[in-house]
C-alpha cells in the first residue's frame, strides 16, 4: 500500500513547524513540500492539497476556510488548527479521549483540531459533565497561564528581543472582555448553557500550560467532595496513554505550568476538600494543545498507532 501523503498548509507557522517535527522522520508517510518562494501561491497551494491524502491547515481562520474551498476532490481529509470550524456543522472536534470523539475522528473527512486554552478545560470539565457530576448552568470560573509561544511568530519576537519592554517580565492576564475566542468551543463541547468566566494569563517563558477550574461543591450534584471528583476523573481517564490524573492527595505545593513542555501529554490534578474544589490540567500549548494533538488525530484518521510520532 503507498503511504499516504501528508501536506502541511502554512508549516512555516509555530503550529506546522511542530507538526513538521513529529512528521519529518516517518517512513509510514509522504510529506509534501511546498517550494519557499511558493507559500503563497494559491495554485501550488491548491495543488498540493489536491495531492494529499491529509492536510494540516495551520493558518488564520479565514485563510483556512479558503484553503477547505480550494479542495476540489472528495477524498482529502483535512485537520484544521484554526478557530475557524471548531463549533461548525460537518466538522468534528479532535478531542479523541473525550466520550464518543475517537470513532468519530477515525471516520472523519473534517477534524477541527481544538484550541489550547479550551484543551485544558475540556480536559477537566467535560468528563465531569457528561457523568451528571456538574450540572450544565453551573457557573464555572477558569484561569489558564500559558507560554507565549502560542501567539505565534509576532510574539515570539515580542518577548525575546533583546530591548523588549520590561512589562513582560510579569504575568500578563489578557482576554480582559472575557470574550476570548476559545469560548465557544469551550461551552458547546462541554455542553454547558452558560460558557465560563474564563481568563487567560500570558507568562515570561516559551511553551507550557496551566489551565485551573475552581468549583464550589454545594453547587454540584450530590455535592462531591474533590476526593470524589478525583476519582470519577481517574476512572474517566484510565484506560488513556495521552491524559492521566495523579492521585489524590499527592498535589504539590506549587503547579509548574512548564512541567510537561516538550510532551504531548496532559496530567489532571484534584485537590481541595468538602467545600471547594480545584481541577487543574498541565499540558503544552504546543503539545496536546496544538500540534501533538494534531498528529494524534492524524494517526486515527490514517489507522496508525494513536501515539506514534508523539513525545511521550
Amino acid at each position: 500500500m503507498d503511504r499516504p501523503k501528508i501536506y502541511i498548509d502554512g508549516q512555516e507557522g509555530t503550529t506546522g513547524l511542530q507538526i513538521y517535527e513529529r512528521l519529518e522522520a516517518r517512513e509510514d508517510i509522504e510529506l509534501l513540500r511546498i517550494a519557499p518562494d511558493k507559500r503563497k501561491d494559491v495554485q501550488e497551494r491548491k495543488k498540493l492539497l489536491n495531492a494529499a491524502d491529509l492536510a494540516f491547515l495551520c493558518l488564520p481562520d479565514a485563510a483556512a476556510r479558503e484553503a477547505v474551498a480550494l479542495v476540489e476532490n472528495s477524498r482529502t481529509r483535512i485537520i484544521d488548527a484554526s478557530t475557524a470550524h471548531r463549533t461548525a456543522d460537518g466538522w468534528v472536534y479532535g478531542f479523541p479521549e473525550l466520550a464518543g470523539q475517537r470513532e468519530k475522528i477515525k471516520s472523519a473527512r473534517f477534524v477541527a483540531n481544538p484550541g489550547c486554552h479550551a484543551t485544558g478545560f475540556l480536559a477537566c470539565v467535560a468528563p465531569l459533565v457528561r457523568l451528571g457530576g456538574i450540572p450544565g448552568d453551573y457557573p464555572l470560573t477558569c484561569v489558564s497561564l500559558t507560554g507565549y509561544s502560542g501567539g505565534g511568530k509576532g510574539m515570539i519576537a515580542e518577548y525575546e528581543a533583546p530591548d523588549r519592554d520590561t512589562r513582560l517580565d510579569s504575568p500578563a492576564p489578557y482576554a480582559l472582555g472575557l470574550t476570548h475566542k476559545h469560548l465557544p468551543e469551550m461551552q458547546k463541547i462541554a455542553g454547558l448553557d452558560l460558557p465560563p468566566a474564563f481568563l487567560p494569563v500570558l507568562g515570561d517563558f516559551y511553551k507550557g500550560m496551566c489551565t485551573t477550574v475552581l468549583l464550589h461543591n454545594r453547587g454540584l450534584k450530590d455535592k462531591p467532595p474533590a476526593e470524589e471528583i478525583s476519582r470519577l476523573l481517574c476512572t474517566y481517564y484510565g484506560n488513556e496513554a495521552m491524559v492521566w490524573v495523579a492521585p489524590f492527595g499527592e498535589a504539590p505545593v506549587r503547579l509548574y505550568a512548564g512541567e510537561l513542555a516538550g510532551s504531548d501529554r496532559l496530567k489532571i490534578t484534584v485537590s481541595g476538600g468538602r467545600e471547594q474544589t480545584l481541577i487543574a490540567a498541565q499540558f503544552d500549548n504546543l503539545g496536546k494543545g496544538a500540534s501533538g494533538a494534531a498528529v494524534q488525530n492524524m494517526n486515527l484518521m490514517l489507522g496508525f498507532p494513536e501515539t506514534r510520532g508523539l513525545n511521550i
